[in-house]
């Protein structure tokens, strides 16, 4: 299968992310929208990707359930198979597509892994962590999480146990989209430029 890719790319890209959507939103999401400007303000080029379900809804198909787990994987693997001309690959996604990218990390070769508000469980539901393979991952990774996101608050992050090749990026208050409370002072725009800085950076260390 051949996957419809869509390039966000600077003139002299440092690395390319490749970069799959959450399991809800599409891969021109304004979150996805958004972040892929942001880093390609910062000299990262975005390639962005829809799984077999997302691909299918944007095509008149009916709005079914995100694929199970083995095929979103396999369509990662085709994925990054489909741009092994680029150099300097990274992958990566928000919530799920960010997880998936995770679960295939150390087998695929990339240089690393960015995760945009991981799902370290289902909603209301945090005795059920996704959380395993995060304890022996080797490939250097980035979570960037919103300190209050449902999926993964911090006082509950804090307490796994996760590989010492991941690293965390707090956003205050943040909830899983990043947005924050408006008591809180700070704005969602605020937290995807900090979001985009923390990625530009890890993807600096990484090369």
């Amino acid at each position: 299968m051949t996957f419809e890719l869509l390039h966000t790319v600077p003139e002299a890209p440092v690395a390319h992310l490749l970069l799959a959507h959450g399991a809800g939103a599409p891969m021109d999401s304004e979150f996805m929208d958004v972040m892929a400007r942001l880093l390609v303000e910062r000299n990262i080029g975005v390639v962005r990707f829809e799984f077999p379900y997302m691909q299918q809804r944007r095509h008149g198909g009916s709005k079914r359930p995100p694929d199970r787990q083995p095929v979103l994987l396999e369509a990662w693997r085709q994925v990054v198979e489909q741009c092994s001309h680029l150099d300097n690959v990274f992958i990566g996604g928000k919530s799920m597509g960010g997880r998936m990218a995770s679960l295939i990390a150390d087998e695929m070769p990339v240089k690393g892994c960015v995760c945009l508000g991981y799902p370290f469980h289902p909603p209301a539901k945090p005795e059920k962590t996704r959380t395993e393979h995060l304890r022996a991952l080797a490939a250097p990774t980035l979570i960037v999480q919103g300190t209050r996101d449902a999926l993964g608050k911090r006082e509950e992050v804090e307490q796994y146990d996760l590989s010492r090749a991941i690293g965390l990026c707090w956003l205050e208050d943040g909830d899983h989209d990043f947005k924050p409370r408006v008591r809180s002072g700070l704005t969602q725009q605020q937290h995807l430029i900090s979001a985009a800085d923390a990625v530009a950076d890890f993807i600096s260390g990484q090369r």
